[in-house]
């Protein structure tokens, strides 16, 4: 059996090859990890929208209970002693006393 000889531009080009096909894994590979890195960080975020949307609407509940008019009169007479005004402590603007009647 006779053992056939590679010549120096047969060798190159199959070193070439190989680091082609080398190259193009560690490019793919590289690709697809930051592919599912991004995954994860997009997860995240839309788990942290989920919360502050959740935050949202916690707040403007509190909000509109916090502005009902019935609990803030009830404070302002129950916790800061405060009592309905005079008629002589009554400034009208725009308006006399007879026309706000």
């Amino acid at each position: 059996m006779v053992r056939r000889k590679y010549g120096k531009k047969e060798i190159l080009l199959a070193g070439g090859c190989i680091l082609l096909a080398i190259g193009t894994l560690t490019f793919y590979i590289w690709q697809q990890s930051v592919l599912i890195s991004l995954g994860y960080d997009s997860s995240e975020l839309e788990r942290g929208k989920a919360r502050l949307e959740e935050d949202i609407r916690r707040l403007e509940t509190e909000k509109a209970s916090l502005l009902a008019l019935d609990k803030v009169e009830r404070i302002a007479r129950d916790e800061l002693h405060l009592s309905s005004p005079r008629q002589d402590q009554i400034i009208y603007e725009g308006l006399t006393p007879a026309e706000a009647k």
